[in-house]
Order: structure tokens, then C-alpha cells, then sequence
């Protein structure tokens, strides 16, 4: 199930997956592969969009092991990786001596080094960097025979003794420089034209005709560079030594606005007129779906009004004054020409990664848009010369109103690359012949101008059947060849790029699919059905991403690195296992290991750009896997602590001596599978409630009601007793509310009947407080945001208004705070404070507002990128995800505060946050209520 799919349109189940380690680990798969008689598809992220990384016989996984930088030479500005390098990872390391590899793909926090070969990637920066074929110097694969060969620059001596071995590697030269001698004038005229940089259709013939002895004062000859882009078609990647370049100092960009999609084309020719090192087009579809995503929708900050389209040019170099000519000069033309109607400048850092951000996001957003807005991958990588763009639209655009569909237009206009888009429902038989008629007029189009009908995502299952449009149908039994002089028993990738099936066979969804409509306890208002909601993950792999990537999303994976600890490994197991009539959905072993580490700390609802929430997944399977099986001890301890609270509470001090001895630890763990190596939460001398009833309360004229969770509670009394005396310096009367659980618990743990009545009961106790306008406000963000988020879902139809009225007036204190800052006193102190936000307050809230405030009240704030702290609630407490749970810590969390040299305080508003900080750092982490309180 995870290896059927990957971002494309297609889905193959197949016959197995290997995990190598080693060269000698491939070179065994194709040994047996050839006495067995099945194919392989090599795979590094899984992110190709024209089905590459599918197929039917074993899929070669090398993102698990084969993740080695083996050397980095700074002199000579080289280095060798192993294909399962991330190309951001390779950046970190060699950015630490000013280089970097060139190539920039919108996947370059999951995408790895041997899918950029097989595709030869290039990205938003190809103007400037070419593709990764410009950046291979040399290779080490295994052929199809088994044998290891190493590809690499030679002069013509060293060509005649390659020609001379007696193995499939002296074959290969042997049979290769017959093929482009006898057909070197038909590929010449047949192939797209020398000026488009990014020109990937078939394989890359014309770019060993530039080389020696074909051209004379050419490049040496190399056949690395038939590799880039040959889709692991002709030979497995082992390693790759790749060239490197220097980092410019000062990157700026100016980002033109414009009224019509023919302006920003126009303006893109006189952009590059320029010499920038990037010209992206996004267009109004783009920009609209960003504002639906909670993460992108906070990256729109640089646009002024609607524009229907924006270019995102951006200079780069070492001499500030000469980029700052060059941007006035090319917003004085655009200007003169009556091209655009604003032209903001961005110099700052954060700023302009925000804006690369988003339009890195720009795939994933419109793949996520939902069955009404279905926009299959079939032609989305085509590319002309630049000085064609507008004429070529123009012409796309009368094809698209002939089949009266839309498309969004995006990417690469630098080099003359668009990601076209049409709309088109595949899951109807109209939808598919739609697909299939514009395929065949795309390429014919593609054609008449000469250009590449892959410009660097690969031609794959989706533009191989139409390679002959574009290169002649002279020019498919010479591609033919070339895959048996390499392959002879097609035993790598078959059906990529030659002998294609047709582009509607193994549609992930086609008029066949269908699934089962389930009784759900959520009402998927926003997505229509849980059905629907499983169809969301487009497979872009966003989840994917390290640790080192920065980001929340996946903390599973982070730490496994395991397919099926990705939202996109849960996303495809679950869509699977409720696709058709099957009426055991609820009970799949398969989908419940494949849960087993979601740690529902909704980082994909906001980080995935499909917004999948497969928090919520869960929650509604795990609901009904318990209406098929029996709970277990520890899933009802933990669901059912507000039961167990008050009688713990009554003697806190022999509750505490208790549960910290070794024998109720080793009871607890086995009896509800609470691991004996976690230290449990202590309970309070005396409750907040009993100090609030004796309290003197102060009134004022305005009113906030303040949420106390059974954890603040019972544990630590003072984070509330902080808030009120806070609350209270600012001028608020605090009112407490009976309510003290949201359904947290139970959402986590799936008893969504008990979080319904939860919810049901909190919303009767506090829509009093917002029908009058009375601020709601919670201390521990994954209760109160519940509130804004779970409850406007779960909650029935009687109750949805009032939900809806109380969600507009329910803050996290950190929101309340940021929103009255006046209030609070401001200091010029500059006290060390290191701040780790909650997860589903950077999933659901705004950013940064605890630096805000911390910085208002005198504090100098270290905002950490740690993602998750793993503890995730009990998610860290169970014996059986500790060491998951530690793992996620100790990646970015841990460290970041054991080696900070300024004796800082922590501030951590999450119960379980400062729990897991404790154990993995042994410091006593504080809420923001108690830094503040303190401090004023």
C-alpha cells in the first residue's frame, strides 16, 4: 500500500520493496531481479509527478540507508553523495564552507539526489544553475547486468579503451557512439530547440551531440549526462560526484503585480533582460488558495490588492549597489512599457524564504483543493523559449476555452517553463477523454514551437505516450534502441519514457473508483465526507521532510524515517483500505499500525498544503476500532482522568509518594503500559479551585473568563494563579467557569462519543461568556484551541451556531495577550528567555506572539524551530512510543537548550511540553504566565 503511489496520478501495487544499503545490496537486487525475471523502479522521496517511482515489480527504496555525504572538497569544490542525500541536507553541510549545489527544486527539503538525477532537476533557479546534468560530474551505477561501471568525463584516448572492454560497459560506448554517429542530423532536427535550458523529453541525445568527438572543441564525453533524466530507466545510481558553487552575499527581489496572466508573460522577457538569478510566475489560483491554508495565508504579507498574477525576480550576487540598479532599472521599464501596478522590493532574509515559501507551496495548495478542482499531472512540465511564452499561452488559453476548463498558470518563466494546470475531473469517463484529447493537442502545440514536453519533472506514464508529438515518430525506435543497448531485458523502470502504457491506465482516481460511505462521529463539514477527506494527500511529500528542514511535520517520520510514519504513508494506507465496498474499514490491522506514531500534533493541517488533518483521521478511525475491539487499561486511564483526579487529589502527598515508587511504576507499566521511565506529573498541595474559592477577587469593568484544564488544576495551580494576576494588572475581572476538560483526551485517544458530550456540555457552559462578548480564554493551547477547531466539527447540528459564536471569543492566552499588549507594562530588560511554542498553537494560532509579549515585558526571546517535543499529551508516557517520543526530542528540542550558554529561562506553554522538557534536559520549563507574572 505505501509504495503504490507517489505524487502523481497513478497508483501500482507492487510485487515488493528493498531497503539497500549499499552498492553491493543493488548489485544483488539486479542479479536476482534478472534470474527472476521482475523489474525494479528505483525511489529515493517518491515525489515525481509523472509516475516514475510506480510500478508493478520491486520498488528500491535508497532514502532509508543510502543517505551518506561521503566527502566534501572545498578546494576543488566537489563533493560525492550517495543518491539518498536530501538536497537541502547536501546545502546545510557544504553551505558551512559558502557553497552550494545550484539546482533548486520547490522539494528540496525531501527531495534527494538520485531522483534529481533521474529527472534531472533544476527548479526556481535555473537561469542561473541550469539542471542537475550541468552539476554531474561522474557516477558510480550498477548496469543491468549487475556489473558496476563509473560514468565520467574522458578524453578520446580514454574513450577508445572504454570501446574496448569486453563487458556491457564497453558495449554500451561502443553501441551509444554508432547510434549518434548514424543519427546525429535526425536528432538535431527533431529535438527541441538548443536555446530552452530545461529540455528533458526522451533521453538527452542531443546533449551528447555537443560533446567530443561529435562537436569539435565540445565537452569531454559523458555519459552522466544521458543518465540525468533518464528515469531510472538505463542504470541504479550508487553515488554521484557532483560540482559545487560559490554562495552569493546579497539576494533581493522585487515582485511585479499584474492585472492579466499576457502582462506577466511580457514583463518575464523583460525581466531576464537583466541577468536575475530567478523570474517565477504565480498566478491568481495560487495566490487564492493560500488563504485557506493556515501556514501559506500568513506568507501573503507582500501582496498589495488581487493580483491576477505576480513574478518573484530575484537578484543575487556580491555588489549591493549593482542589484540595486539593476531592480530600479527593471521596475523603471516595466513601469514605462505600462507592465505591472506595484513593485515591492524585499531585502530581508525571513521575508523572502516566506515568499519562496509560498510559491514552493504552490503544488501542493492547488493539488489540494479538493474533487471539484482536480488538475491531473499530464501536462504540467512543458517549456518554450522565453521570447515565446506570450504567444504560447496565449494559444494554451484557446485550447483550454475550446475544452471549457480552467488552468492555473505557475513556475519557471525565467528559462520558458510553465507548471500548466487544467482543471479536469478524472473520475468521469468525460474527464478522462478530456485528458486524453488536450494530452494530444498539448503536445502537438509543445511541438509547433519546438519545445520540450518535460522541461525537468520527466516524461514518465503521463507524457510518454506522446514523446513521438514532439521528437517524431522517426525518433522512437532510436530511443528504443538506446534503452536496449543499456537495458536489454528491460529489467530497470519499464514503461517510462519507451513502450508506455496508455495515460488513463492506473489512475490512483478514474470512473472505477469508489469508496464506501462510513457512519463518522465528526461531520467533515469543511471537506464533505471522511471519504472525501481521504482523498485530500496529493502525495507531494511534504511530510517527508528532516528535522534539519525546520518545521513540525512529520515527527514520526523525523525520527523513523519510515514511509509509513509519514502523513502521506497514513494518507495512502487509509485511502486504500476504504476504497471499494470493504465493511471492515474499521477494523485493518494495516491502518492501525500505520496510526500507531501519529503523535496528532496537527502539524499537517497547517504544514501540508493539502491541509490534511490526519489528527482528525485517526481520532474518527480510532473511534471506530473501538466500537470493534475493546479499549485497552491504558487508553481508558488516560480518557478517564477527570474521574481519577479528585480521589488522587484528596491525599496528593501519598498520591505522590505512591505513583514515584519503582513497584507502581513497573505496575503501571504493566498494567496500562505507562513506561516506568517517564517521571509522572506530582499532584498540587491544593488545587486551584480551592484556592480560587477562598481568593479575593477584584472587579472591574471588563470581564474574561479564564478556562482552568483538570492538568493546570490538579498539577500546577500556579500557571493559573499567574494568569490571574496577570489578568487582573491589566484591569480584567477574572471569572473561572465550571468547565475544566475539552476533550483533549479523548479526542487523542478516539472515544469521539465522550469528546461529542465534552464539547456538547462545554459549549452550553461557556456560550453564555461569548453571547456577551466576554473573552474565553484557555492556558493550555491544545484544550482551548479544541474549542476553535474539533468542537465546529464535531458538535451536532443544534449546537453549531453557538460553537461558532464561542470559537470568534476563545484565545490561547498567548493570542488574548498579543491582542491587548497596551495592557501590559513594557520593560527595556533584556533577560535570556528560549521559548518553545506548542504544536497545535503553530498549527492553529499566529506565530511568534509569545516573542512578542516576552519581548514587550523586558525579555530577550530565543524562538526555537524544534517542531514537536514528542510527548504529545500521553502519546511519550506509553512504554511502547518512549523511545519514539525521546528520539523526537533529542533532534532539535534537547540540544537547542542543553547548549545555551546564556543561562536562559524556558517557556514552554504546553502541560506536556515542559514534562518532556524536564525529562530529556532535567530544566524546569515555565509557562508564559508565570515568566510575565514574574517579571511585572
Amino acid at each position: 500500500m505505501l509504495y503504490s503511489q507517489d505524487a502523481s496520478m497513478y497508483q501500482e501495487t507492487p510485487k515488493g520493496v528493498s531497503f539497500p544499503r549499499s552498492v553491493d545490496d543493488i548489485r544483488e537486487l539486479v542479479l536476482k531481479a534478472n534470474k527472476e525475471r521482475f523489474s525494479i523502479t528505483a525511489r529515493s522521496a517518491g515525489t515525481s509527478l509523472a509516475g516514475q517511482t510506480t510500478g508493478s515489480g520491486v520498488i528500491m527504496d535508497i532514502s532509508k540507508f543510502m543517505t551518506k555525504i561521503v566527502e566534501i572538497d572545498t578546494e576543488n569544490k566537489r563533493t560525492i553523495v550517495e543518491p539518498g542525500v536530501i538536497r537541502d541536507v547536501l546545502n546545510h553541510e557544504v553551505g558551512k564552507h559558502d557553497l552550494l549545489f545550484g539546482p533548486d527544486t520547490s522539494t528540496t527539503n525531501r527531495c534527494m539526489i538520485g531522483g534529481m538525477i533521474g529527472n534531472n532537476s533544476s527548479g526556481s533557479f535555473s537561469i542561473k544553475y541550469k539542471t542537475t546534468r550541468e552539476h554531474v560530474l561522474s557516477m558510480d551505477v550498477v548496469l543491468s547486468d549487475g556489473s558496476i561501471a563509473r560514468f565520467e568525463p574522458l578524453s578520446p584516448n580514454e574513450l577508445e579503451e572504454k570501446k574496448k572492454l569486453q563487458n556491457l560497459e564497453g558495449s554500451i560506448y561502443r553501441s551509444m557512439l554508432s547510434l549518434l554517429e548514424k543519427n546525429k542530423e535526425l536528432i538535431k532536427k527533431n529535438y527541441p530547440h538548443p536555446e530552452i535550458i530545461r529540455r528533458n523529453t526522451g533521453y538527452a541525445l542531443d546533449k551528447l551531440l555537443e560533446m567530443e568527438p561529435f562537436t569539435d572543441g565540445g565537452r569531454a564525453f559523458n555519459l552522466c549526462e544521458l543518465l540525468c533524466g533518464s528515469e531510472g530507466t538505463l542504470a541504479m545510481t550508487g553515488s554521484a560526484t557532483l560540482n559545487l558553487v560559490q554562495t552569493d552575499s546579497i539576494q533581493k527581489i522585487v515582485i511585479p503585480h499584474f492585472n492579466t496572466i499576457n502582462e506577466s508573460m511580457v514583463a518575464t522577457i523583460e525581466a531576464v533582460k537583466y541577468d536575475p538569478s530567478a523570474v517565477e510566475l504565480i498566478d491568481d489560483i495560487i495566490l487564492n488558495a493560500t488563504k485557506a491554508n493556515p501556514e501559506q495565508s500568513q506568507n501573503r504579507f507582500f501582496l498589495d490588492k488581487e493580483p491576477k498574477s505576480i513574478l518573484v525576480v530575484q537578484f543575487t550576487g556580491n555588489d549591493e549597489a549593482e542589484i540595486d540598479l539593476k531592480i530600479d532599472e527593471l521596475i523603471r521599464s516595466l513601469s514605462s512599457k505600462g507592465l505591472g501596478y506595484s513593485f515591492p522590493v524585499l531585502s530581508d532574509a525571513s521575508e523572502m524564504k516566506s515568499v519562496f515559501d509560498l510559491r514552493k507551496a504552490g503544488l501542493g495548495l492547488l493539488m489540494g483543493l479538493g474533487k471539484e478542482a482536480r488538475s491531473p499531472t499530464f501536462c504540467e512540465d512543458t517549456a518554450v523559449r522565453v521570447k515565446d511564452l506570450p504567444e504560447y499561452v496565449n494559444r494554451f488559453q484557446k485550447l483550454l476555452d475550446k475544452h471549457k476548463t480552467t488552468c492555473v498558470f505557475y513556475a519557471h518563466a525565467s528559462v520558458g517553463e510553465l507548471h500548466l494546470r487544467p482543471m479536469i475531473d478524472t473520475m468521469t469517463p468525460e474527464g478522462i477523454e478530456k485528458m486524453k484529447i488536450m494530452a494530444e493537442e498539448i503536445a502537438e502545440l509543445v511541438g509547433e514551437f519546438r519545445g520540450s514536453l518535460s522541461g525537468e519533472h520527466g516524461d514518465g506514464r503521463a507524457r510518454a505516450p506522446y514523446i513521438e508529438k514532439v521528437l517524431s515518430k522517426e525518433m522512437m525506435p532510436i530511443l528504443k534502441q538506446v534503452k536496449e543497448i543499456w537495458d536489454p531485458n528491460y529489467i530497470f523502470n519499464p514503461g517510462k519514457i519507451i513502450n508506455a502504457k496508455p495515460i488513463e491506465e492506473d489512475l490512483r482516481f478514474s470512473p472505477a473508483y469508489h469508496s464506501k460511505p462510513v457512519s463518522t462521529e465528526f461531520h467533515w463539514r469543511r471537506e464533505g465526507s471522511l471519504n472525501e477527506a481521504l482523498e485530500l494527500c496529493n502525495g507531494a511529500g511534504v511530510c517527508r521532510k528532516l528535522s534539519l528542514s525546520g518545521g513540525t511535520m512529520c515527527p514520526s517520520y523525523m525520527a523513523t524515517t519510515d514511509e509509513r510514519d509519514s502523513t502521506r504513508g497514513r494518507a495512502n494506507v487509509f485511502r486504500q483500505v476504504f476504497e471499494g465496498e470493504n465493511p471492515d474499514q474499521f477494523k485493518s490491522k494495516e491502518l492501525k499500525e500505520a496510526l500507531d506514531l501519529c503523535l496528532s500534533c496537527k502539524a499537517c493541517k497547517s504544514e501540508c498544503p493539502a491541509n490534511v488533518d490526519m489528527a482528525k483521521m485517526k481520532a474518527e478511525f480510532m473511534n471506530g476500532w473501538h466500537q470493534e475491539h475493546r479499549s485497552t487499561i491504558g487508553e481508558k486511564f488516560f480518557v478517564n482522568s477527570s474521574k481519577l483526579y479528585p480521589l488522587a487529589a484528596l491525599f496528593p502527598r501519598l498520591s505522590n509518594r505512591i505513583s514515584s515508587l519503582e513497584v507502581t511504576k513497573k505496575l503501571l507499566e504493566n498494567i496500562a503500559g505507562i513506561s516506568s521511565s517517564r517521571t509522572l506529573p506530582e499532584f498540587s498541595d491544593q488545587t486551584f479551585r480551592s484556592w480560587w474559592r477562598s481568593y479575593k477577587k477584584k472587579e472591574a469593568s471588563k470581564k474574561v473568563a479564564l478556562v482552568v484544564d483538570l492538568f493546570t488544576n490538579y498539577h500546577e495551580p500556579e500557571v493559573a494563579k499567574s494568569a490571574v494576576f496577570v489578568l487582573e494588572k491589566m484591569g480584567f475581572q477574572v471569572i473561572v467557569p465550571k468547565v475544566d476538560e475539552l476533550g483533549r483526551p479523548q479526542l487523542s485517544k478516539g472515544f469521539l462519543k465522550e469528546a461529542k458530550k465534552i464539547a456538547h456540555n462545554a459549549i452550553s457552559e461557556l456560550k453564555g461568556f461569548a453571547n456577551n462578548k466576554i473573552p474565553v480564554i484557555g492556558l493550555e493551547p491544545s484544550e482551548i484551541l479544541t474549542v476553535k477547531d474539533e468542537f465546529l466539527d464535531l458538535c451536532d447540528e443544534q449546537h453549531l451556531k453557538d460553537a461558532h459564536q464561542l470559537a470568534k471569543h476563545c484565545y490561547t492566552f498567548e493570542e488574548f495577550l498579543a491582542s491587548n499588549l497596551e495592557l501590559l507594562p513594557a520593560s527595556k530588560f533584556d533577560d535570556p528567555v528560549i521559548v518553545h511554542e506548542h504544536c497545535h498553537a503553530k498549527a492553529l494560532s499566529k506565530k511568534r506572539l509569545s516573542k512578542k509579549i516576552l519581548e514587550h515585558v523586558g525579555f530577550k526571546v530565543t524562538e526555537l524551530d524544534a517542531g514537536c517535543c514528542g510527548m504529545a499529551g500521553s502519546f511519550g508516557y506509553e512504554k511502547d512510543k518512549f523511545e519514539v517520543s525521546m528520539e523526537i526530542g533529542s533532534q532539535r528540542l534537547f540540544p537547542a537548550i542543553k547548549e545555551d550558554n546564556n543561562r536562559s529561562s524556558v517557556c514552554a506553554s504546553g502541560f506536556s511540553c515542559r514534562h518532556q522538557i524536564f525529562d530529556g534536559t532535567e530544566t524546569k520549563a515555565k509557562h508564559i504566565t508565570q515568566l510575565i507574572s514574574d517579571k511585572i
